[in-house]
């Protein structure tokens, strides 16, 4: 079997995971004197790499629900798993940290330390109702996909989980540039943050579970040396935003549901002192970049699958419309 057969399955975001993919196993291998565990990463890579050709091609050849289901929606875990290899790469490689450098900007911006700024405004129904907003990031992108994959506008899903993994993997690039902790552990007392901006119920149990996500084990002496660096650009910002340009383009009944909690979700960004102003700027442009970088990135991809002559999954190169 020719080459370019094992390549047909696959969809531009099947190729976005792949190339990031590609970028991670040099990135070990340059710098694999400071990252500890490169080649157990490396290792990871090559299985992810892997594992995207194999379920592509037996999801066209196999009728197999589970199957093809794990085709669908094998990129919300991989968004995640991805992002934990950073945790292992980013602070070797640099061995430094940028805040100081993004708490300056916000100063030369604003005049103010802006989370510091916010801490006057704050109650704890209003903490309450933001960390609830902040902790529902990921589940926003499954209630967009599910909505679109239950009303079965699959042209629509996958060019939408495309836009999505696409931009996810471009704040990733980011984080290498300006590692960064955030205010939360530089301007603010991280181990008083629960006294300092109290909830009602659920806030000190989702600030848990947050902190969890970015590698922080409860109790640990020292919290900001085991923080995953992921702050430049705001990753929460840019997202959100790319999931909000998707629902108001193609019309979603969650529409509604999606940009208020967004609002606040990107609100939350500064108030809960997770990230600098300047983050959230950041975030706003890489935005821009995703959107508008993603359409040739998507239409080119197809276009090559049909030039030889791979059985594209849709009839047309072009992109899914909103109508």
């Amino acid at each position: 079997m020719r080459i370019k057969n094992y390549i047909s399955p696959l969809l531009p975001h099947d190729i976005v995971v792949i190339v990031f993919s590609v970028f991670l196993i040099v990135v070990n291998i340059i710098f694999c004197e400071r990252i500890e565990h490169w080649s157990i990463l490396t290792g990871l890579n090559i299985f992810v790499i892997a594992f995207v050709v194999i379920i592509a091609n037996l999801s066209e050849s196999e009728r197999n629900s589970i199957i093809k289901n794990i085709r669908i929606w094998y990129i919300a875990p991989m968004v995640l798993l991805t992002f934990k290899q950073l945790y292992f790469m980013i602070a070797p490689i640099h061995g430094k940290d940028y805040d100081d450098l993004l708490i300056e900007i916000d100063r030369l911006l604003f005049g103010v330390d802006p989370t510091v700024w916010l801490s006057k405004f704050a109650t704890p129904v209003l903490t309450e109702v933001i960390q609830i907003a902040y902790s529902s990031f990921y589940f926003l992108f499954i209630v967009a996909g599910y909505e679109l994959y239950r009303k079965g506008e699959m042209e629509k899903f996958y060019f939408s989980a495309f836009l999505v993994v696409y931009g996810f993997y471009l704040s990733y690039i980011g984080y290498f540039f300006l590692p960064a902790v955030g205010p939360r552990f530089t301007l603010h007392n991280f181990a008083t943050l629960n006294t300092e901006l109290p909830g009602l119920f659920v806030t000190n149990f989702l600030r848990d579970f947050v902190n969890y996500g970015e590698s922080i084990v409860k109790g640990h002496p020292n919290p900001a040396e085991i923080v995953q660096r992921d702050i430049f650009p705001s990753g929460h910002t840019q997202m959100t935003l790319v999931l909000l340009y998707i629902t108001k383009k193609y019309k979603m009944k969650t529409t509604g549901f999606i940009w208020t909690t967004g609002i606040l979700l990107i609100f939350g960004t500064v108030y809960l002192r997770y990230h600098y102003v300047i983050d959230l700027i950041a975030g706003a442009l890489f935005m821009l970049l995703t959107v508008w970088s993603a359409n040739y990135v998507y239409e080119g991809w197809n276009v090559m699958r049909q030039r030889l002559s791979l059985n594209p999954l849709y009839k047309s190169s072009r992109r899914p419309s909103a109508d």
